[in-house]
């Protein structure tokens, strides 16, 4: 269930960045202007597209909130040639998108049902920087709650593939000491776990080498399997 809410997702990022792409090509520079196309004003702009709306200063004034202060860049941003041929296909991914939307919502429902019984895990992990509650989720799914398999934070990171081999020869070390293939619903999760402990000023922040407006780790390692231990 959570694997499948995990590649949801990952099609419902697609499918917007195919609506961030398609008024481009129009010459209509929404997303230049708008941090996020899909928030109240984003949406707005859209519907109206749709609705057959192409005046420039009409669409600008549908801006909302902080977006008002920008109402005369909004105007050059919606200058364009926005066609009936890309009202369709703006249409057919608009819908998409809000069908995606509701079934991970439905989803989320169900793994909170399904979660239930594991209740104390969920908040002891939610409470950890940077994990939420829906990578708590993800957490539990993969690897369970029976720690007696794991002695050590070492042996889960391991059993994760977050802990690099050693070989060596001749008392030298050989190679890169690559980690092998780690699961990847699990290494996503720990990933965006450890990049969002980062940008915190937190021991966590400061572990993960990313705190103080410093680069955000790349991925997953054996620190961030360390607090889910």
């Amino acid at each position: 269930m959570a694997r499948y809410r995990a590649d949801l997702v990952g099609v419902r990022t697609a499918e917007k960045q195919r609506v961030e792409k398609l008024p481009g090509d129009a010459h209509i520079k929404l997303s230049v202007v708008a941090s996020d196309i899909f928030g109240v004003s984003g949406r707005a702009v859209l519907a109206a597209l749709l609705a057959g709306e192409r005046n420039p200063k009409v669409l600008a004034e549908l801006a909302r909130g902080r977006m008002r202060a920008k109402r005369s860049v909004l105007e050059e941003a919606f200058t364009g040639f926005f066609t009936d041929h890309h009202a369709f296909l703006l249409a057919r991914m608009l819908a998409r998108v809000d069908m995606l939307d509701a079934d991970i919502a439905e989803l989320d429902r169900k793994l909170e049902e399904l979660t239930a019984p594991f209740a104390p895990a969920v908040e002891r992990l939610d409470a950890v920087t940077g994990v939420g509650r829906t990578a708590a989720q993800v957490i539990i799914a993969e690897v369970g709650t029976d720690m007696s398999r794991f002695p050590t934070p070492a042996h889960l990171a391991s059993w994760a593939r977050f802990a690099p081999g050693v070989k060596q020869s001749a008392g030298k070390t050989k190679g890169k000491s690559p980690t092998g293939h780690a699961v990847p619903y699990l290494a996503r999760v720990l990933g965006e776990a450890a990049v969002a402990a980062g940008r915190t000023d937190t021991f966590l922040g400061s572990a993960t080498g990313a705190s103080h407006g410093g680069a955000a780790p790349s991925g997953p390692s054996s620190r961030s399997a360390v607090p889910s231990w």
